[in-house]
């Protein structure tokens, strides 16, 4: 069941981080939201998988110590409604910027950037500028 569990978080953080790296802009939004759901996997995983106690003490008794742990369940639980809102938030941004920009290129929607002055990230360069590749060494 642990390998299964294993196998299940593997293939979503996959897909997950397959569909982010797509140029299609709705694909990487779900890719982001798949990214989210194999975070929660995983933190989900760190709370014992297969204790069949509740996290529950009756007054007056000791702890149990094979009981799964609550807290994981808690944090999953809130990672997963801020995921969905989210992702809702995303999906109303996407279908307003693509009939504003004409497209859902992520790179059409990145050179239609206006130009920053900004050294750390810089423009991409306009076609028919950019530098001659390889470069040219100096003699």
């Amino acid at each position: 069941m642990t390998l299964l569990f294993a196998l299940t978080v593997w293939v979503t953080l996959s897909a997950g981080l397959y569909l982010a790296l797509s140029r299609d802009l709705l694909r990487c939004v779900f890719g982001l939201a798949m990214l989210g759901g194999g975070a929660n996997l995983l933190l989900l995983a760190s709370g014992r998988l297969l204790s069949p106690q509740p996290a529950v003490v009756a007054a007056g008794e000791q702890a149990l110590a094979a009981a799964s742990n609550p807290l994981p369940q808690a944090l999953v639980l809130t990672a997963i409604v801020i995921g969905f809102g989210l992702l809702c938030f995303s999906l109303v941004l996407l279908l307003r910027l693509i009939p504003a920009a004409g497209t859902d290129d992520v790179q059409a929607l990145r050179q239609a950037e206006p130009p920053s002055p900004d050294p750390v990230k810089p423009a991409l360069p306009q076609p028919g500028c950019e530098p001659p590749w390889p470069p040219e060494l100096p003699r």
